[in-house]
């Protein structure tokens, strides 16, 4: 009696493993990073990229906070900036030096944490040139035509002025 007690006992357990094995997804390895899925981002923008040369990232947005779940597309914010690297290289764009001058774009979207997935949905488009130099040359451009204005007024103001005391003196 202590037999069949012991045997059904270890066939309940049995069975038990088994349901719960069945139950847990299979392991596919760990989620990625953050950043690891934004390079993988990077890597398939360039793979889908018509421009001549490679980018690389410049700057990566801050990550979201909350939801932890990797199967949950993350949303991303980053900039890439343009290589000297030809797109036709071999050369991972981690090894490549910027390009003085090159384009930079913003991207944003979304990525998957889950390595087996490696789902990404990424625009990225070319920023506008908002460089110091370009600002001021505007900002310039704009006080020199408003002094042009207020001198023109002071010059009408003085010359009226001059041409009613001729008036006067008459």
């Amino acid at each position: 009696m202590k037999t069949q007690r012991n045997s059904l006992s270890w066939g309940c357990w049995s069975l038990l493993l088994l349901v719960v094995g069945l139950a847990m997804p299979p392991a596919t390895g760990q989620a990625l990073s953050y950043q690891q899925a934004v390079l993988l981002a990077v890597q398939g923008f360039n793979q889908r990229s018509s421009e001549a040369n490679l980018y690389r990232l410049l700057e990566l947005g801050a990550k979201p906070e909350g939801d932890e779940n990797p199967n949950t597309p993350k949303p991303v914010s980053f900039t890439v900036k343009e290589t000297v690297c030809p797109r036709t290289t071999r050369q991972p764009p981690e090894e490549c030096d910027f390009k003085e001058n090159g384009l930079i774009k913003e991207c944003i979207g979304t990525v998957d944490l889950d390595p087996a997935k490696g789902y990404f949905d990424i625009t990225c488009d070319q920023l506008k040139d908002v460089s110091l130099g370009g600002l001021l040359k505007k900002g310039g451009q704009i006080i020199g035509k408003k002094i042009e204005k207020i001198g023109k007024r002071i010059k009408d103001f003085f010359t009226n002025t001059e041409s009613m005391e001729e008036a006067k003196s008459v």
